[in-house]
């Protein structure tokens, strides 16, 4: 008796010609679209820029939220656990402005009066630095018949400058001040608006995981849901640990630094500790990014004090990187330095400020999606003597952030 031929194959064979054809038309409309796209991402997200605030708002104070909420829930009789949610958002919320207010307010003040001991007296203090130097180099006849044309030569480009380049640069930002206002209102809006945003996400932050569950194994297979929660869970251990942690840590050094400048008489104190904590939240670059305006901050006032300053930074990034650093972050990312520094380069050419910051932390989830997929795929291939002679070469680096899960079944891949 003839036998039905088995048509799963073909099908398959089928489908999968039609999605390679269908991804090969997208990818072609990408690459000769990519404009468009573009154009397209960038209306969408300026769109939804006051809910991108809100959600990077709310994320970052989940943690206190978070803390804020068990320790009401310990201490506070049963009758009054209807409120904790509410108490806790709005303490976290609270915390978060009271943090913004705080710096500007540190900030601000700070920075104008910088701005005017530079306008008014650049021309003395530069004097002063010259004549420092005169005196340091008076033995030395080249140096200092050198130091007295470079002053001249330095002076006359200074005023140049101011009279070619400042002042009409000036006049360009005053003549587009409304521009300059009109977009500040935009930011400052979506700012107002990706706050309130912020609320409704931290007080329904456990309605929408429980949602998103729910979404997710009604679409996938049990096995490839854990998968994907795991992997998810990673993510939220990686970018939290990391940008917290990063926050954390810059804030101990921007003190520390105050504390210093303070003891030692560093001019624009308060200042120059804010740029050098804010800076070091940029991994591997930070510090020496910091370091170049808040030296010439000190260089204004006081030259000698601003070459005793670089070696100040040297040491107290010294202690960050190999005490401090590793204390509050640990192994977060997994990543090697190579891959920190390439990470950063990239993602920092792409999106700038904001890459360099969220670069190591997402490059260590693409790696670890990477890893994850070869050990699968060695697993599948039955190559695991491979990876135990890559191990015996190498050695098993070891990664607590990114546990090695099992390789998924591949009973459950449709093309077996």
């Amino acid at each position: 008796m003839d036998k039905k031929p088995h048509l799963k194959p073909y099908i398959y064979g089928m489908l999968a010609g039609f999605g390679a054809i269908g991804l090969s038309i997208a990818l072609f409309f990408l690459f000769y679209r990519f404009n468009g796209l573009q154009k397209g991402i960038s209306l969408l997200t300026g769109i939804l820029m006051p809910f991108i605030y809100g959600g990077v708002i709310a994320y970052l104070l989940r943690p206190f939220c978070n803390r804020i909420e068990d320790l009401l829930n310990r201490y506070l009789p049963a009758r009054y656990r209807k409120t904790v949610d509410g108490i806790a958002v709005a303490a976290s919320v609270l915390f978060g402005l009271l943090v913004v207010y705080a710096l500007f307010m540190l900030i601000i003040p700070q920075l104008i009066n910088s701005i005017i001991t530079l306008s008014t007296n650049f021309q003395s203090q530069l004097d002063l630095f010259m004549a420092w130097l005169t005196r340091f180099f008076a033995d030395n006849e080249a140096v200092y018949r050198f130091l007295n044309d470079s002053y001249d030569t330095l002076r006359d480009t200074f005023t140049s400058w101011l009279r070619t380049s400042v002042m009409p640069s000036i006049r360009q930002i005053v003549s587009g001040v409304g521009v300059s206002v009109l977009n500040v209102l935009v930011v400052l809006k979506n700012v107002l608006i990706g706050v309130i945003a912020a609320v409704y996400f931290l007080s329904t932050r456990k309605r929408f995981a429980a949602q998103s569950k729910l979404l997710l194994y009604s679409i996938f297979r049990p096995h490839w849901a854990d998968l994907i929660l795991e992997e998810i869970a990673y993510i939220d251990r990686t970018f939290g640990g990391f940008i917290i942690g990063k926050i954390v840590d810059s804030a101990i050094i921007g003190v520390l630094c105050y504390i210093v400048c303070v003891i030692v008489g560093f001019p624009s104190a308060l200042l120059v500790s804010v740029i050098i904590g804010v800076t070091n939240v940029i991994p591997f670059f930070g510090p020496f990014i910091g370091a170049v305006p808040a030296t010439l901050l000190i260089l204004i006032t006081d030259p000698i004090k601003a070459l005793w300053f670089v070696g100040f930074i040297f040491i107290l990034q010294q202690l960050d990187g190999n005490v401090i650093g590793p204390k509050i972050l640990g192994n977060t990312t997994g990543l090697s330095s190579f891959w920190v520094l390439f990470s950063i380069l990239l993602f920092g050419g792409l999106w700038g400020f904001v890459g360099m910051i969220v670069g190591v932390p997402l490059f260590a989830v693409l790696y670890d999606l990477v890893r994850k997929f070869a050990l699968w795929g060695l697993n599948r291939n039955g190559q695991n003597d491979k990876l135990k002679v890559y191990h015996d070469a190498f050695g098993n680096p070891d990664d607590p952030a990114a546990p090695e899960s099992p390789a998924p079944d591949s009973s459950d891949h449709p093309a077996t």
